[in-house]
């Protein structure tokens, strides 16, 4: 049973089964001497129990295994390896199927190479997630022919494996090295010029070609045979929370990630980029309750603590209660802070019965409302009507695309900072719009 389990058969040996077959059906016909189809049959049985012995007289023919990271990064490509390695004495014709999670509900995924002896291979492909959570890997099945092809042994390797997709970690770690770099336009963030002057002084530095002749430390200068200048930087440990909003209004998919997991990944990356500019990052996760609440800080494991929060967020999507959301703060969060509140509006009427919460937020802090454009609609207020169904669909998004400029409108009339932006271009408008608050000075 040992020897059968892993044994497969090929469409060639079907094919070459089936000559022989006719080749007795012809012989009956044609009158033909048996002997050929008889000499036929016995060459055919020879070359299987060749082909057999060279794919089974070796143990362990072939090696491999699949290497998986630690965690995915939800919404990013990420790339998972397979590693081969060919015993046999001959070059392996290899079919690979790999059982990923049911999660990506593919059933695609197969490779097909050539191996030869004593070689190793390794092959990539790369699966997008947009879930949280624990995704099952299954079993690497790999399937071995001979230059015969008749016969094929199936080899499984890498069973059970568990993987768990966090926020993006990806999309984190390449705007840090971007900002390490001064490298950040290159991914649509602006170079926004600062606006006054900060106020937070650093130290008394030597005047070099550029500095600001205003900020001459005359003092110092008296003392020393050349210029001293005043060197001051940015106003640091100020306090930054996202607001989550994981009500049904999130649960609106684009491009396969609900509304509420960009939100997510986009606050993974601006708490970074705030601690990087040594600013505290907090967080607050709300639907009809109260979910979790991570006060702001700065120290070495907050953003490893952020991270696991929002690994950990799950909704029943459920209507959000923003009274709540604003008691909530106003007992928690005594600093004044920046707020950035990811939500969704749909309609000038929703966001009225909100908006006295807002206010009030507003009040004691800089709160930005953070909403999303619907880019399906959006590319149909751009398409030709063809009919009347067609003019009445482009109206209604038409409608809806206005409501939504209308929402930017009422709440700047309320002093309320907002961010309309379509869910792809969410982390890099939110990095935009944090830096432009910090050059204008405005927490």
């Amino acid at each position: 049973m040992k020897l059968i389990r892993p044994l497969y058969l090929t469409n060639r040996l079907f094919t070459a089964t089936g000559a022989v077959v006719m080749l007795f059906i012809l012989a009956f016909v044609l009158e033909w001497p048996i002997l050929i189809p008889q000499a036929a049959f016995l060459l055919l049985l020879a070359v299987i129990l060749t082909d057999a012995l060279l794919l089974f007289r070796l143990r362990r023919g072939l090696h491999g295994y699949r290497m998986t990271p630690e965690k995915l990064s939800n919404g990013d490509p990420n790339d998972i390896r397979i590693h081969l390695e060919n015993y046999y004495p001959f070059a392996a014709d290899i079919a690979i199927i790999d059982e990923i999670p049911h999660q990506f509900q593919r059933r695609d995924l197969n490779f097909k190479l050539t191996v030869l002896p004593g070689q190793t291979k390794t092959l990539a492909y790369s699966l997008r997630p947009v879930k949280r959570g624990e995704y099952s890997f299954g079993t690497l099945n790999i399937f071995v022919r001979s230059p015969i092809g008749f016969l094929s042994r199936r080899y499984k390797f890498s069973d059970d494996a568990v993987v768990p997709v966090y926020p993006s970690y990806l999309q984190m770690r390449k705007y840090e090295l971007m900002a390490i770099s001064n490298r950040l336009t290159e991914a649509g963030i602006k170079k926004i010029r600062r606006i006054g002057q900060n106020t937070e002084f650093e130290l008394v530095k030597e005047y070099v070609s550029g500095d600001d002749f205003r900020n001459i430390n005359w003092k110092a200068s008296a003392r020393r045979p050349h210029l001293m200048v005043n060197h001051y930087q940015d106003e640091r440990s100020q306090q930054m929370y996202c607001l989550i909003d994981k009500g049904r209004v999130m649960q609106m998919p684009f491009q396969g990630m609900s509304l509420l997991d960009y939100a997510i990944n986009a606050s993974l990356v601006i708490s970074n980029i705030a601690i990087k500019k040594s600013d505290k990052a907090g967080l607050i996760t709300f639907q009809d309750t109260i979910g979790t609440t991570l006060p702001a800080g700065r120290k070495n494991n907050q953003m490893s603590q952020i991270l696991e929060v929002l690994y950990n967020q799950k909704t029943a999507y459920r209507e959000s209660d923003f009274s709540t959301l604003y008691t909530h703060v106003r007992r928690k969060v005594s600093q004044r802070s920046l707020l950035l509140l990811f939500t969704n509006f749909e309609s000038i009427h929703s966001l009225h019965r909100q908006l006295p919460f807002l206010k009030s937020l507003a009040q004691q802090h800089l709160l930005v409302v953070i909403f999303f454009e619907n880019t399906e609609l959006q590319a149909m207020t751009t398409t030709h009507a063809a009919d009347v169904r067609g003019i009445y669909h482009k109206v209604i998004a038409e409608k809806f695309a206005y409501d939504k400029k209308l929402i930017v409108k009422e709440l700047s009339r309320h002093g309320i900072q907002a961010l309309l932006t379509a869910p792809e271009n969410l982390t890099v408008n939110t990095i935009n719009k944090y830096l432009e608050l910090k050059a204008r000075g405005l927490f």
